[in-house]
C-alpha cells in the first residue's frame, strides 16, 4: 500500500505514529530522565523541543495536503483567518492570571521562593509553540477525532496524547530542572495542566472554529509558563506548584463543560441557534 493511500485510510493513525516518531526520536537524542544523582539542566532537549514543535506543525500541513488535497489547505488557511469576537481573547488572560494567582499565593504562604519572574524569553517560545503546534493538534488531529468521539471524549484523549508526547523535554521545560527524584511528580502535574489546557482550546476553537484562537491560547498558555515561572523553587516546590495550577485549570474546565452543555441543549431546542452555532 502506498504512504499516500495509507495516510487517507488512516489519517489519525499516520499523524499519531508521525508524532510519536519525532517524539522517539528526541528521546533518542535527549536520553531517559535521571531520577538519582542528575546534575545540570539536559540541555540537548532544549534544542530538540523547538524541532518537535516546527515537525508538528510540518506534519499537519502535509497531511492535511495528501488527504484532503488543495481544498484541506483551504479550509485550514480559512480557519485561521476566521475572526472570532473581541470577548473570546479575554480566554487568553487565563493562564497567566492562574500562573500568578498561584505562585502569589504559595509566595506569601509557603515560601518567597515562590515568587514569579518576567523572563521575556517566553513570549518567543509561547509564539512558537503556539503557531506551529496547533497546526498538528487542532488543524488535523482535533476535527476527525471530534467526528468520531464528540468534543469532550476527544479532547481528552488529545490532551493525554499531547501530554505524554512531550515526554522526551519535560524536565528542561521547567525553572527548577533537573527535577531528579520529582521528575515523575512534575511530569504527571505537567500532563495534568496540558489535559486541561487542550478541553480549554477544543471548546473556543468548538465555538469559534478559530484556528488562530487555538493557536493563541496555546501560546498564552506555555508562553506565560516560561515567563512567569518561580525562578528559585526546588524541583518539589515545581511540581507542587504546577500541581496546584493543574486544580485551577480543572476548576475552570468543569465551568466550561457545564458551560458547553447548556449551548448544546439550547441549540437543540431552538433551531436558529443551532443555525447560529453552526455558523460561527
Amino acid at each position: 500500500m502506498k504512504l499516500a493511500e495509507l495516510a487517507r485510510r488512516r489519517p489519525l493513525a499516520c499523524y499519531f505514529a508521525l508524532a510519536y516518531l519525532v517524539s522517539g526520536i528526541a528521546l533518542a537524542v535527549v536520553g531517559l530522565p535521571k531520577l538519582h544523582g542528575a546534575s545540570g539542566r539536559p540541555m540537548m532537549s532544549l534544542v530538540m523541543f523547538p524541532v518537535m514543535v516546527v515537525s508538528i506543525g510540518l506534519i499537519g500541513i502535509a497531511l492535511t495536503a495528501v488527504t484532503d488535497g488543495r481544498d484541506g489547505l483551504r479550509r485550514l488557511r480559512s480557519q485561521f483567518r476566521r475572526r472570532v469576537a473581541p470577548r473570546w481573547l479575554a480566554l487568553l488572560l487565563l493562564p497567566p492570571a492562574g500562573i500568578v494567582a498561584v505562585l502569589y499565593l504559595l509566595a506569601r504562604t509557603v515560601s518567597a521562593q515562590f515568587t514569579p519572574q518576567f523572563f521575556v524569553f517566553g513570549i518567543a517560545a509561547g509564539a512558537v509553540a503556539g503557531f506551529c503546534e496547533e497546526i498538528g493538534w487542532t488543524g488535523f488531529a482535533y476535527p476527525r477525532m471530534r467526528a468520531r468521539l464528540g468534543w469532550l471524549p476527544s479532547a481528552l484523549l488529545l490532551g493525554a496524547l499531547w501530554g505524554i508526547w512531550h515526554l522526551p523535554v519535560v524536565d528542561s521545560l521547567g525553572a527548577a530542572s533537573p527535577h531528579g527524584v520529582y521528575w515523575p511528580g512534575f511530569f504527571a502535574a505537567f500532563v495534568a495542566v496540558l489535559v486541561a489546557m487542550r478541553v480549554l482550546i477544543a471548546w473556543a476553537y468548538v465555538r469559534t472554529g478559530s484556528l488562530r484562537m487555538a493557536q493563541l491560547l496555546h501560546a498564552s498558555s506555555t508562553g506565560f509558563l516560561v515567563i512567569l515561572g518561580a525562578p528559585h523553587v526546588t524541583p518539589a516546590q515545581e511540581a507542587l506548584w504546577y500541581g496546584i495550577y493543574a486544580a485551577v485549570l480543572w476548576a475552570v474546565v468543569a465551568i466550561v463543560v457545564s458551560i458547553q452543555r447548556a449551548h448544546a441543549f439550547a441549540a437543540q431546542a431552538d433551531p436558529a441557534a443551532e443555525y447560529v452555532a453552526a455558523t460561527r
